[in-house]
């Protein structure tokens, strides 16, 4: 693996994922570079923040952007470990994020490629080059495992109620 690869920054934006799991949230990470330095990162926190903006790609964004003093991200690359929602897409594109790489696609929610395809609507006035499918079976591995055991969890729950 080179050094500044996806597959390098994806492995950093799957540590961030796996922070998000030690807190029982879905384990999904994601960072942003600019010139191959981390502008911004973040791991997903609606549970813990209380917040159903803290998704991994809203707190990165907010966090590149205070450290760029700047709502605009031109010339940066979201790295992602799970395929961004309608909420996430949308912002991604209102903060001009150039390029976006995402690990696992998300066939229910998915707004890139999956389900909605919200970077092709000809409306939207910046567009964002995308490639999917970076370290797809790890990203993929990690959220299975989540949701494996949060149904264990609750199988035993149930069990001990009966």
């Amino acid at each position: 693996m080179d050094e500044f690869s996806d597959e390098y920054w994806m492995h950093k934006a799957q540590a961030l994922a796996l922070r998000a799991d030690a807190l029982n949230e879905v384990p999904v990470g994601a960072l942003i570079v600019r010139d191959n330095v981390v502008i911004g990162e973040g791991f997903n926190q609606p549970i813990t923040q209380h917040d159903p903006t803290a998704h991994a790609e809203i707190i990165a964004l907010r966090n590149a952007g205070q450290s760029e003093a700047n709502y605009r991200l031109p010339n940066a690359t979201m790295y992602v470990t799970v395929e961004p929602c309608a909420m996430c897409a949308g912002a991604i594109i209102h903060s001009r994020v150039s390029r976006l790489v995402f690990g696992a696609t998300e066939p229910k929610a998915g707004a890139v490629c999956s389900h909605l395809q919200l970077f092709e609507q000809p409306q939207m006035n910046h567009r964002v080059t995308w490639r999917g499918g970076v370290l797809a079976v790890e990203a993929t591995a990690i959220l299975k495992a989540f949701f494996a055991r949060r149904r264990e969890e609750k199988r035993v729950l149930k069990s001990q109620t009966l």
